[in-house]
């Protein structure tokens, strides 16, 4: 036995990108995406790829490169999985909803070589390009053009259109996307969220994109050539590894530019969709929808990024949806913890069912082991009242954060991954997050860091000491609640909107404290470190916040 070794033809390297292959030779004449009037077949979209993994390795691009991204749920945003390490290099999806001076700073820590611009974000970019240092080198721009679209094309910016740069790498019908030397080499870099100070850059590899990709088609029970609708942004963990999953399974790709519920609840009709994903505060605009009438035949809905409130799962399954709730995180790159539904469970009340739909779940097949510890690593009492800190082990995990040894060895410590969020584990063995940890807060799915708003607070010349922390929220399920005080001897006290708006100009939308309550001082500790958890209580007893505006 000691003799039997790995051989080169038993150990090539995992990788999702030979999917796209399969899905070509098995499914070639079948839809792979649709948009608006345009149909592209599994056979096409291979193609495609390939000219345009052809034309940036005639740009130079190469392994260790970085090219970026800046579009919504589009066509060529689903391409680019595929054709970016296609060429070798490393993909990097940057939110849409950022400001700009957050995209500059991520453009220059990714150090990238080559971005693709949507047509919508293209003043975005520029401007974000504009803030870089005079002397710095200048990535290469590539516009995509939409019909759909009105905007201004300037030849002076851009290197090219997307659509030119795919009829240039037709120039090389043999080329042969580029195979990755070992399954540990980076394909993928996400930041975590809109940070402005010290971007956490995740790097995922090739073996954790195969192996989250495999786990979540059988975890979610996806069968071959499911209609797959795009309400979940590309740009949130590589739409939860789906841009692989659904080339293994030969689905298709239902792509909308923009949410909005009328227009996905047509679409669900028109194309007969059978999946989709989103974050819990989409589940609520569907049911809020004038258009929610109850469904002709179910839609398997996978919903994360915040707890999912028991009231808004049963609304939303009352109109013909079937929920899936799991957890992840951007270090997962998908979702590694699931709540896998039991037979029995069916004959309970509706409510019941709710709640138990509500809680994260047990660790999905690919993940090696979840748990909950406490300050000294060992697990937390399966008491469903105990709180631990979420740890885990598995093959999905990033390989760590970019340019940042101290960030990635603070969270892989002791063998696990520490994820800074709270839990606890039930007699049953399924966990629930109770909190997250005290930099988060999830609003509308978007992850942003109290820290960073906290930052931009004290640089209001009134304000003396700021915390924030989330409050509950009906429409985004989280928002930020700013406690401030004032500084002594102020003949103009700022008032709730001045605050707001003096946010407004230094951050992005969704970061804005939708909550700002004055204190003549903060709670603190003998130490003098604020006391978070008394103004999270103080969050909590306001009650959640009800409005009517919309930020999608």
């Amino acid at each position: 036995m000691e003799q039997l070794k790995p051989s080169p033809a038993n150990s090539s390297p995992l990788t999702p990108l030979g999917f796209l292959d399969r899905a070509a030779t098995v499914y070639g004449d079948t839809p792979s995406i649709i948009y608006n009037h345009t149909t592209y077949t599994w056979s096409q979209t291979r193609r495609r790829c390939l000219h345009l993994a052809s034309a940036l390795s005639s740009l130079g691009i190469r392994q260790g490169h970085v090219v970026s991204v800046v579009a919504p749920n589009i066509p060529a945003m689903y391409e680019l999985h595929f054709a970016v390490p296609f060429a070798g290099a490393t993909l990097n999806n940057i939110n849409t909803r950022l400001d700009a001076r957050t995209i500059s700073v991520i453009f220059r820590h990714a150090e990238s070589r080559l971005i693709f611009v949507d047509c919508a974000s293209r003043d975005l970019v520029l401007e974000a390009l504009s803030l870089f240092p005079s002397r710095s080198q200048r990535p290469l721009l590539i516009l995509i053009t939409d019909d759909t679209v009105e905007a201004e094309v300037d030849d002076f910016d851009f290197a090219d259109t997307y659509e030119g740069l795919m009829k240039k790498g037709d120039r090389d019908p043999e080329f042969k996307w580029v195979q990755p030397n070992s399954e540990w080499d980076p394909m993928l870099l996400n930041y975590t969220s809109g940070t402005t100070s010290s971007p956490k850059g995740v790097v995922h590899c090739h073996r954790g994109a195969f192996i989250i990709t495999v786990d979540t088609l059988i975890d979610w029970s996806v069968p071959k050539q499911p209609i797959y609708l795009w309400t979940l942004p590309m740009f949130h963990a590589n739409g939860w590894s789906f841009p692989w999953g659904i080339a293994a399974v030969g689905g298709t790709n239902i792509c909308v530019r923009k949410f909005d519920a009328g227009i996905v609840y047509d679409l669900i009709k028109r194309h007969r969709v059978t999946h989709m994903c989103c974050a819990p505060v989409v589940l609520n605009m569907l049911t809020n929808s004038p258009d929610n009438k109850p469904l002709r035949r179910p839609v398997h809905i996978l919903t994360a990024g915040a707890p999912p409130p028991a009231t808004v799962l049963f609304r939303t399954e009352s109109l013909g949806f079937v929920v899936s709730h799991g957890y992840g995180l951007t270090e997962t790159g998908g979702l590694v913890v699931s709540c896998a539904w039991k037979d029995k469970w069916n004959r309970l009340p509706a409510t019941e069912r709710a709640k138990l739909k509500a809680r994260q779940g047990v660790r999905t097949v690919g993940m090696t082991e979840v748990d909950a510890v406490g300050e000294s690593g060992e697990s937390v009492k399966s008491d469903g009242a105990t709180l631990g800190e979420v740890v885990m082990k598995g093959g999905c995990l990033m390989l760590g954060y970019l340019k940042d040894p101290e960030g990635t060895a603070n969270c892989f410590k002791n063998g696990w991954f520490y994820t800074g969020d709270v839990g606890v584990m039930h007699e049953d063995g399924y966990l629930e997050i109770k909190d997250r940890s005290k930099d988060v807060i999830i609003s509308g799915g978007e992850n942003l860091s109290s820290i960073e708003v906290e930052s931009v607070l004290y640089g209001h010349p009134a304000v003396n000491e700021a915390a924030v922390v989330a409050r509950a929220d009906e429409f985004w399920g989280e928002t930020p609640c700013a406690f401030v005080s004032l500084k002594v001897g102020l003949k103009d006290k700022p008032s709730e909107k001045d605050i707001m708006e003096f946010c407004k100009e230094n951050m992005p939308r969704y970061m804005v404290p939708k909550t700002v309550v004055f204190k003549d001082e903060l709670p603190k500790t003998s130490t003098g470190k604020i006391q978070k958890f008394l103004l999270r209580q103080i969050a909590k007893d306001m009650g959640p916040l009800s409005h009517s505006h919309s930020r999608m």
